[in-house]
Formats: C-alpha cells, sequence, structure tokens
C-alpha cells in the first residue's frame, strides 16, 4: 500500500482543480478520509484473516463497489457541506467521494508489493496490479519508521505528491483563467 500519508493527496489535487465552489472546505476534509478508509481492512491482520481472503488486506474495502457504497452514504448524508447555505448537488458529493475512495485501491495497484487489489469485487476475488508498479509497498507498524519507511516515502514525494502538486497548480490555474475569462464578458 501507499503510506497513509499519501493517498489523501488525490482528493486535494481534485479539490484544488475543482475549486471550493464545487467541493466545500466540509467535503475536500470528507475526501481526505474517503481515500483512507479503504486501509481500516488492515484489522484483518489483528482479527487473523488471511490477506487472500476478500474480507483481508486489499480485498473488498479496496473495491469499486466498496467505494461506490461508501459515496452513496455520504451523498446521502451531505447536510455537512454546506457552504454560503448551499449544498453541493449529491451526484457532486457522490463523484468526489467515489472518485476519492477509489483512489485508494488505485494507489495500491501501482505498489511493488503484497497480492493486488480486488478492484471488481464481489464479481470476482481476483487481485489486480498495474503493469508498471512503481511505488515502493509501505511498510506496517512500527517498521514504518525506518530506511525503507524513509526510502517509500521519498519515493512517494516524487511519484506522487510532485504530481499531485503540479495537476492541482495547473487546475488552479486554468479554473483561475477561465473565471476571468468568464467576468470580463
Amino acid at each position: 500500500m501507499a503510506t497513509i500519508f499519501t493517498h489523501p493527496l488525490v482528493p486535494v489535487a481534485i479539490a484544488m482543480v475543482l475549486g471550493q465552489k464545487r467541493i466545500p472546505k466540509p467535503l475536500w476534509q470528507a475526501g481526505m478520509v474517503a481515500a483512507v478508509v479503504p486501509d481500516f481492512d488492515c484489522a484483518s491482520f489483528i482479527l487473523k484473516i488471511p490477506y487472500e481472503s476478500q474480507f483481508g488486506h486489499r480485498g473488498f474495502m479496496h473495491s469499486f463497489v466498496f467505494a461506490a457504497a461508501f459515496a452513496a452514504l455520504w451523498a446521502w448524508r451531505n447536510m455537512e457541506f454546506k457552504v454560503d447555505g448551499e449544498t453541493p448537488k449529491r451526484w457532486v458529493i457522490f463523484a468526489y467521494i467515489f472518485a476519492c475512495t477509489s483512489s485508494h485501491g488505485i494507489l495500491d495497484a501501482f505498489t511493488d508489493g503484497g497480492q493486488g487489489v480486488a478492484f471488481f469485487w464481489p464479481f470476482t476475488a481476483e487481485r489486480y496490479f498495474f503493469p508498471a508498479r512503481p511505488l515502493l509497498v509501505s511498510p506496517i507498524g512500527q517498521s514504518f519508521f525506518s530506511d525503507y519507511g524513509l526510502a517509500v516515502f521519498l519515493a512517494e514525494l516524487k511519484l506522487v505528491w510532485l504530481p499531485c502538486l503540479l495537476i492541482g497548480m495547473l487546475g488552479v490555474g486554468v479554473r483561475k483563467m477561465l473565471e476571468k475569462r468568464t467576468a470580463a464578458k
């Protein structure tokens, strides 16, 4: 898996691109939480659930079905996302939270360790990786604070943080340019 510090960056980049009018701060924060939630399945290690089980790590909680169910729950319970008395449309909340939750498994499928991601659970328990796997798998627990853990984090800075920052900044620039152009008309 990617580190817990890296998963929230995809929601931040999306929010930067779309802007606070579409993704208000409370929704942006919910997206950061949504990007981390799939790793709650790490409890399977404590519960002695086999890794390869559909309920193990990178199993059903990393699937698109789980992401859709989680996003539907947030969209249904959308009261906390009001900005200036307005709540974003439910489909916007659903789409953003779905993208944020799904991004977790997508990043994990770019790592060099584990047994893949069950993207299509419950239709199949098969697990997938992407052909390119440039991200080092993150150590869990105390070993996170090791030389290897530092190497993982430094690689993520280069391969995930920097691109997310660049995409976010580019999105902000394009959005502001379009807003100025619209205001000038």
